[in-house]
């Protein structure tokens, strides 16, 4: 049984509690007076008086059940469960200009690393349904792109906006860790995560990677760590003399060792990403990992039950008015 509108019930109680007045004062306030009680005591009430004294009753009644009926009862008659999946997640995006390396590909033609990841976290993000998730980009510095939303048409505009040269150039690993926790660490969901995508070693901010990591430990935050970027020398996009576009081959490095101590330190694992298809094996394998189902009750179907309260409520209404007005009428 399910009440749709409970505070009904208040209506019963004023209902008892106005008619228990009005007996109380009918009952000090005699219609007759009589000089004395011996003319009237050998008198014996009638089945007729007895019963218009009842009429208050059936009016208490009848009022009781329209009462119930306005909080309107249900049954439940099919029972669903909804799973739904909350998870607070911030992805961590490195935008120095290392990222400019052009060793990934889109389709068949080369890209740079960061339009490939731009491209990989939109997908992982279209993956996602019920978890709120914020970007945060860096360089030298961190900076929030957008926070926790549910909004992901609204993320992506966001992430669009992300390009290499926004701020000043560096590799600021710690603050973009520490403004990833920043995000979550007031958050009330059970399972939070920060995916952390760098190509190359902290040299700037004043925070520690391993530092924020401990903290995160302490939030109980983990921290997916990616090194992305081919081993050895990358073609890095430059301009020749005459300003034509021309590659020279660069070596950058990336701090594996770091990344996988962040990693570890956390309970979450360091990937190392080293083209297109490697990067989105590794952004669908956190997904799979990163899923936790909250089973929420919903009931589907009700079958209103107010009309076995409203039609005798107003059965006895109407009875109380007929005897009141017939047999049980009254003469000043």
């Amino acid at each position: 049984m399910h009440f749709h509108n409970p505070w009904a019930f208040a209506v019963i109680l004023v209902v008892i509690s106005i008619a228990i007045i009005n007996v109380i004062r009918k009952q000090e306030i005699p219609s007759l007076r009589f000089s004395t009680a011996e003319l009237v005591r050998e008198m014996k009430p009638t089945v007729r008086i007895a019963l218009h004294k009842g009429m208050v009753f059936f009016r208490i009644a009848a009022l009781i059940l329209i009462a119930a009926a306005l909080s309107r009862p249900q049954q439940i008659l099919e029972e669903s469960k909804i799973t739904s999946e909350g998870i607070d997640i911030v992805l961590a995006l490195d935008t120095s200009t290392s990222m400019l390396a052009e060793d990934f590909k889109l389709g068949r033609e080369r890209s740079n690393r960061l339009e490939v990841v731009k491209k990989v976290v939109k997908d992982f993000i279209g993956n996602r349904h019920s978890d709120r998730i914020g970007i945060v980009a860096f360089a030298s510095r961190a900076y929030t792109v957008s926070p926790l939303t549910l909004d992901y048409g609204w993320l992506m505009q966001n992430l669009d906006r992300v390009n290499i040269g926004m701020i000043e150039d560096g590799t600021a690993i710690g603050s973009g860790m520490s403004s990833a926790l920043n995000r979550l660490k007031d958050t009330e969901a059970k399972e939070k995560v920060i995916i952390l995508l760098t190509d190359g070693r902290n040299n700037a901010g004043k925070i520690s990677p391993l530092t924020a990591a401990e903290a995160a430990e302490a939030l109980n935050i983990k921290i997916y760590t990616i090194g992305a970027g081919t081993k050895g020398l990358a073609p890095y996009p430059a301009e020749d003399f005459f300003g034509n576009r021309v590659y020279r081959q660069v070596k950058i490095e990336i701090d594996e060792e770091s990344l996988q101590k962040i990693a570890q330190t956390t309970g979450a694992r360091y990937f190392r990403a080293t083209d297109t298809e490697s990067l989105q094996k590794i952004y669908d394998e956190i997904d799979t990992f990163e899923k936790t189902v909250i089973e929420e009750k919903g009931y589907a179907e009700y079958r209103e039950l107010f009309h076995f309260f409203l039609i005798p409520g107003l059965v006895l209404l109407i009875l109380e008015l007929i005897l009141r007005n017939t047999l049980l009428r009254r003469i000043p």
